[in-house]
């Protein structure tokens, strides 16, 4: 019912639920807690979030969240098309400033599991996208933190021209990474 593969970055899984699909339409299982379980996955969602982004080019991140609110996240599309990237930021990791980027999309109704102590973002490359994902802690304000989408040291290829990207104004002023506060080891 469910497979699972480790990213370029292992502890960021790539997940592929089945999807049943005949004359009517399809059904897809997106979430089954033992299951995810059984494939390492064993984590406790406590809210859902869903976003619509209108234009092509639409990037929202990288975001996270500081302890004892740190998210884990299981992402995925409903409409449209993103480009889903996690980078490391926790310090002792010999992955720390790395990043994965994965395409997400309705059509390859693939997911992305992102631990806590990553950043993560993505960027809309179809118009009115639907993102879907599960956290494994609620928003906490005084807990929410980003990091730079534009920082050269992370060399995120967006796949569209920096100038081109439509963010808030919140996601152009988050730190580059060597000016981020340390908040996970």
């Amino acid at each position: 019912m469910l497979a699972v593969e480790d990213s370029a970055l292992p502890d960021v899984k790539i997940v592929m639920p089945k999807k049943h699909g005949d004359h009517r339409g399809f059904f897809s299982e997106t979430w089954n807690r033992a299951a995810f379980a059984e494939a390492g996955i064993d984590i406790d969602f406590v809210q859902d979030n869903h976003s619509l982004s209108a234009a092509v080019g639409t990037l929202r991140g990288l975001h996270f969240q500081s302890p004892p609110f740190a998210q884990d996240k299981l992402v995925r599309v409903s409409r449209g098309r993103i480009l889903d990237v996690a980078v490391d930021i926790r310090v002792s990791s010999p992955a720390f400033g790395k990043h994965v980027a994965v395409e997400l999309s309705a059509e390859n109704w693939t997911q992305l599991f992102v631990p806590a102590g990553f950043a993560h973002g993505f960027v809309t490359l179809e118009p009115d996208t639907e993102v879907q994902y599960k956290v494994s802690a609620p928003y906490a304000p005084d807990n929410d933190h980003g990091l730079a989408f534009d920082d050269p040291a992370l060399g995120i290829d967006w796949r569209l021209p920096l100038s081109a990207l439509t963010l808030s104004d919140k996601d152009r002023k988050h730190p580059r990474l060597a000016e981020m506060l340390r908040y996970f080891d």
